[in-house]
């Protein structure tokens, strides 16, 4: 099956998360007047007390479309946020869980993200691994870890998906 990556809208991931980006017209007047602050632009979680926010960064080599996605990954009990802050395009796939509590591969979605746009995976959500393209890329990530098999949960797939640009 291939899967065609459309350009990322609030819109469209919002059944998965929040595109976090600078909002549209006024927001708070901050810095004594010389920026504008959007509150609340993504819904963090974490579903577990005793589990710590981990700010990571990260690095990561471009890869060319077509790709071949074998695999996604959830949170189970965090929120999961990246953040660019070297970055030209990056690909996100995301997929509903079922009732069985794995991804439906067959709702599976692809985006491609734009400069200037930051994205917030909710709780659970199915998503492939982070993917850059165009060139090297830098981001920051927070999630909510406590060093156990329930910070990161993998699905194998039987069949791999094409995604292509």
């Amino acid at each position: 099956m291939a899967i065609v990556a459309a350009p990322m809208t609030a819109a469209a991931f919002a059944p998965f998360g929040e595109l976090v980006a600078c909002g549209e017209g006024e927001g708070a007047s901050a810095n004594f007047g010389t920026a504008q602050r959007f509150d609340y632009t993504a819904a963090l979680h974490n579903g577990r007390p005793h589990a710590r926010a981990n700010m990571v960064t990260v690095r990561c080599t471009p890869v060319a479309l077509p790709l071949q996605l074998k695999l996604l990954e959830r949170h189970p009990h965090s929120s999961q946020t990246f953040i660019p802050m070297v970055c030209s395009r990056y690909l996100v796939c995301v997929a509903p869980t079922g009732a069985d509590g794995n991804p439906v591969i067959s709702e599976l979605k692809a985006f491609i993200v734009k400069p200037g746009q930051a994205i917030n995976y909710r709780t659970g959500v199915w998503h492939h691994p982070l993917v850059v393209l165009d060139a090297p890329a830098q981001f920051a990530m927070l999630v909510w870890e406590d060093g156990g098999k329930e910070d990161c949960v993998f699905f194998q797939l039987l069949v791999p998906l094409t995604i292509t640009g």
